[in-house]
């Protein structure tokens, strides 16, 4: 029987300034057929490699609270216990295991569809929005440190590189450590950003983050420049993919530039001739 359904994602939102999430559930409803169940991780490596440290216990703690209440939600409503209008809304019936407010684990929308098969349809969905990027190897060909490396080399080269010092940029409400910078008038920061990722939304998504941080760090008193160092596919096919995440990396405010790593070279001996004027200044 086909029948029509909703669907949710339970997130962990580490910022509500700059959105950045990581998926760790889904729940699918269907009121024609009765049928609402979940599906939830309590892994949180992929929430510590992300965001740094978090309560392990806490946070499986709440999982598992959540993961009761809607499995008691699903078994009263397949008995005809629970909901009797029938236009009850998943976004309602969710709102009564975790209230819709600012808290660092809650739901949101994801979609709606027709499925023939509610359990397996919940299967597809959990692999696609949750597992699917909990192993850090299947994100990514390179990450930072890969693209890190293609810039290191020839600002080494050029003697730049032993005087790169890490900077905390604070703002209002937010703050983000640059492990290379150097202050030249105002603070210049390098940030290696690996865009070699296994798909399309991967890449869209890493851009929106960082737009999103650009803005949470705007009203900082200190002034800085931004230099991003792309990393970029080495799957042709998502070419297109990082030609809009560029520009989505254009609409961050502030002072900044976007290197590729073909331009490593060039970005690295212009760095230098900065470097040497900014100290003949300093000893003028």
């Amino acid at each position: 029987m086909r029948a029509s359904f909703h669907f949710s994602l339970l997130r962990y939102v580490y910022d509500p300034l700059t959105q950045e999430f990581v998926n760790i559930g889904v729940v699918l409803y269907s009121p024609e057929i009765n049928y609402l169940k979940a599906s939830f991780t309590t892994r949180y490596g992929r929430v510590s490699r992300m965001f740094g440290r978090i309560d392990g216990a806490a946070f499986r703690a709440t999982v598992n609270y959540i993961d009761r209440k809607v499995s008691e939600a699903g078994e009263q409503l397949a008995g005809g216990l629970l909901f009797r209008n029938p236009s009850e809304s998943l976004e309602s019936i969710l709102g009564t295991v975790v209230p819709p407010d600012d808290t660092a684990v809650r739901f949101v929308f994801g979609g709606a569809g027709i499925t023939e098969n509610p359990s397996k349809t919940l299967e597809s969905l959990f692999e696609r929005y949750v597992i699917r990027y909990e192993n850090p190897l299947e994100t990514s060909h390179r990450d930072e440190s890969d693209v890190w490396r293609v810039f290191q080399e020839p600002l080494r080269a050029k003697r730049v590189y032993s005087h790169l010092v890490q900077k905390t940029i604070s703002a209002t409400n937010y703050e983000y450590k640059f492990e290379r910078s150097w202050k030249n008038g105002v603070w210049h920061l390098f940030e290696p950003v690996s865009f070699d990722l296994v798909d399309e939304r991967s890449i869209l998504e890493k851009a929106s983050r960082w737009v999103g941080r650009s803005v949470s760090l705007s009203d900082s008193s200190e002034p800085f420049k931004l230099f991003l160092l792309l990393g970029e596919p080495t799957d042709r096919r998502l070419f297109d993919a990082f030609h809009r995440a560029k520009n989505l990396l254009a609409k961050m405010p502030g002072q900044k530039e976007i290197i590729r790593e073909q331009e490593a070279e060039g970005f690295a001996e212009e760095i230098e001739q900065e470097f040497e004027t900014h100290l003949l200044n300093a000893e003028e």
